[in-house]
């Protein structure tokens, strides 16, 4: 989790990234990153509207051009939709030039202006550029699904120590990730529920950036 004069740093250092919502009254922001993942993905939904939540879907370009129908769905059931490059690239290993064109091929079939790096990693010459355009949305809170032999109540335990008002939760919607996802978001939800917090959606600016 990021607090006090960590997230302070580095909202310095990356002006105009949104690590957590300010202002959010009792509401957190679950996110899903790497998806649409039929395996997965139907699952998190149908879970996610049994407890009345909603979430934000950061997709990659390859997922959601081979499974739109769960992109349609997604946006459908009341939830948001922001882009994670188009083939999960890495910032920080990938050459300036082809990762730009992985986020805009991205954004052209996605849509919409929220952007999460994969791994978060952003070079800080892309964070100046890509924050003209698109509001780029990290987070204070990493639930660690993807941590192999990782148990979803270890999991659940540190998002629910973790969480506050305003809170961007991050959690992954992948084969991977999924033997933990499925043992964890259940009692995240209740849990966070138990402590006054409603999931919303992270809203989708209309910027002119």
């Amino acid at each position: 989790m990021l607090r006090g004069p960590a997230l302070t740093t580095l909202a310095r250092l990356y002006p105009g990234v949104l690590w957590r919502v300010p202002e959010a009254g009792s509401r957190v922001f679950l996110t899903f990153d790497d998806g649409p993942c039929p395996a997965v993905t139907p699952w998190v939904l149908d879970t996610l509207a049994a407890y009345q939540a909603k979430a934000t879907f950061f997709c990659t370009g390859t997922q959601a051009a081979s499974h739109p129908a769960l992109l349609q769905r997604i946006r459908a059931e009341g939830h948001t939709a922001g882009h994670h490059t188009w083939d999960h690239a890495d910032g920080w290993r990938t050459k300036p030039r082809a990762w730009l064109r992985s986020v805009l091929l991205a954004s052209t079939l996605i849509g919409g202006p929220l952007f999460r790096p994969p791994y978060g990693h952003l070079p800080p010459r892309m964070a100046a550029l890509l924050g003209k355009r698109f509001q780029v949305v990290m987070w204070d809170v990493m639930a660690y699904d993807f941590t192999p032999g990782r148990s979803g109540s270890a999991c659940a335990r540190h998002v629910l120590r973790s969480a506050r008002p305003g809170s961007i939760i991050v959690l992954h919607e992948n084969p991977k990730s999924a033997p933990c996802l499925r043992q964890a978001l259940v009692p995240i939800l209740e849990g966070l529920s138990r402590k006054g917090l409603a999931c919303a959606a992270l809203p989708s600016p209309a910027t002119s950036r």
